[in-house]
Parts: C-alpha cells; structure tokens; sequence
C-alpha cells in the first residue's frame, strides 16, 4: 500500500483510499474504527482520519489490531499515543530499530498487548 506524505503519520492512509482500496462505503471504514477495529489517527489540525497501512494485511485488518486497540481503550490510552507507542523505536535490544508493530506483523500480539497495556 502506498502512503501519505503526512508528517506525523507518514505510513498512513486517509480513509476515502482505504475505502476505495477495499471497495467499500467510507462509513464501514468509520464503523470500523469506532468499533475497534481499525487504528486511525489524525494530523494536528486535519478533521480527516488517517489509517497506518502497516495494520492491513492482503486487504484485510491484521490479526491482532482488535486486541491491540481494546487493550488501548482499557488503558486510557488515545489513538496518537498508541501509534507513538506501536511505532517508537524499543530501546537498545536489537540495533533500536525494532518496533511493537514489528512484533504485530510478526503474529506476535500477545506481546504487543501485554506492552500496550503498561504503557499507563
């Protein structure tokens, strides 16, 4: 998928592609994150909602975003933050390069939600 040239969120999505992407109606999009389904941010400012594309996978919601985003809401956690924690780099182990979203995409969401949840 491509991405914006947003400079908060760089690898996301605004909503009318996505929908457009996966052909279907942007208020499914919406639901969708309001349900928990979905991760989306905005840019200071933008009344649009973005979608990291790291979270789709052929199409579809990765395995694990609803866990993520339930744990988030639990914690008191908003959409900005969790995209900060999702996406900082973790620390010193493995060169620092290594994100929580990198353990998502690796299936790793037990992690990522035990790591989410402590971020309060």
């Amino acid at each position: 998928m491509s991405s914006t040239t947003g400079a908060r969120y760089p690898d996301s999505i605004p909503a009318t592609w996505l929908a457009a992407r996966l052909a279907v109606d942007p208020a499914k999009i919406d639901i969708m994150r309001r349900n928990g389904e979905l991760i989306a941010v905005r840019e200071p400012g933008s009344i649009e909602w973005q979608y990291p594309a790291w979270q789709f996978d052929a199409g579809k919601p990765r395995r694990g975003i609803t866990r993520v985003v339930a744990a988030a809401r639990e914690a008191g956690v908003d959409e900005a933050r969790l995209y900060d924690v999702l996406t900082t780099p973790l620390g010193l182990r493995e060169s620092g390069r290594r994100r929580l979203v990198d353990l998502l995409l690796e299936g790793r969401e037990a992690e990522v939600v035990a790591a989410v949840k402590a971020t309060c």
